[in-house]
């Protein structure tokens, strides 16, 4: 049931705001939700978003653990502190993201200071496929290998989304080939993510490639390129909304 709450909130904050990337935002709620109900804020676990306009499914998912502290309602109204991208002037954002290819540099960089001073806490970076033709993600790839960074956790939304640009093959045989310890999984089931987010290998980061379906939950939209960056009208509003009450 909680699903169904936040794909309808999900929906309802894009039709009133004209605002949102619903098809991204679908892609990674199921990741997000055993994120945050099993690793983020416990002890002192950071997370980034790096594709930051996914942005409404991280508000939906901090409203509904109760770390939002704005009004979810204000989305993207102008004095609002919650926008069309995550800023850190929140205090449960860790990174001003949307600038795709920044999440995971600054994601080694929490790392490898938490090594240094001797904390145990993990850093958690959930990047796009997409984001991947980024030059900056490769980079700090190879660093976070260089480093040993096993408090380092990638999760890549694999959505297909990069399939309409540069494509990248063999996601997790190029993450290998960076000395990182590589799992694959489907990206919308909860035991098979929180298995991935569990897995700890000495002196290696782990990265998740998480299989998903862009617009999972909403038939019309699922792999359909057309709702990357597109809200409902009343109508559509109108036959979505009946499978979410």
């Amino acid at each position: 049931m909680y699903k169904k709450n936040l794909i309808k909130k999900i929906l309802e904050l894009s039709y009133k705001k004209k605002e949102g990337h619903i098809g991204s935002s679908l892609s990674i709620l199921d990741i997000l939700y055993v994120l945050y109900k099993h690793k983020v804020n416990q002890a002192k676990n950071k997370f980034i978003l790096s594709k930051g306009h996914a942005s409404l499914a991280l508000y939906v998912i901090l409203d509904y653990f109760n770390l939002l502290e704005c009004d979810i309602d204000t989305f993207c109204d102008f004095d609002s502190n919650i926008g069309g991208h995550p800023s850190s002037i929140l205090k449960n954002v860790e990174v001003s993201s949307g600038s795709l290819g920044h999440g995971l540099p600054i994601g080694v960089g929490m790392a490898l200071a938490n090594k240094i001073n001797n904390s145990n806490d993990k850093i958690y970076v959930l990047i796009g496929d997409g984001e991947s033709n980024e030059g900056s993600v490769w980079e700090a790839a190879l660093l976070a290998s260089h480093h040993k960074l096993d408090n380092l956790i990638c999760i890549m939304d694999h959505n297909h989304s990069g399939d309409r640009a540069v494509s990248i093959d063999s996601i997790v045989k190029k993450f290998e080939a960076f000395n990182w310890h590589c799992i694959e999984i489907d990206g919308h089931c909860e035991d098979e993510i929180l298995k991935a987010l569990n897995t700890s290998v000495d002196y290696k980061p782990v990265f998740i490639l998480a299989n998903t379906i862009k617009g999972h939950g909403i038939k019309i939209m699922e792999n359909n390129p057309e709702w990357h960056h597109k809200s409902p009208t009343e109508e559509e509003y109108n036959i979505f909304l009946p499978f979410y009450t």
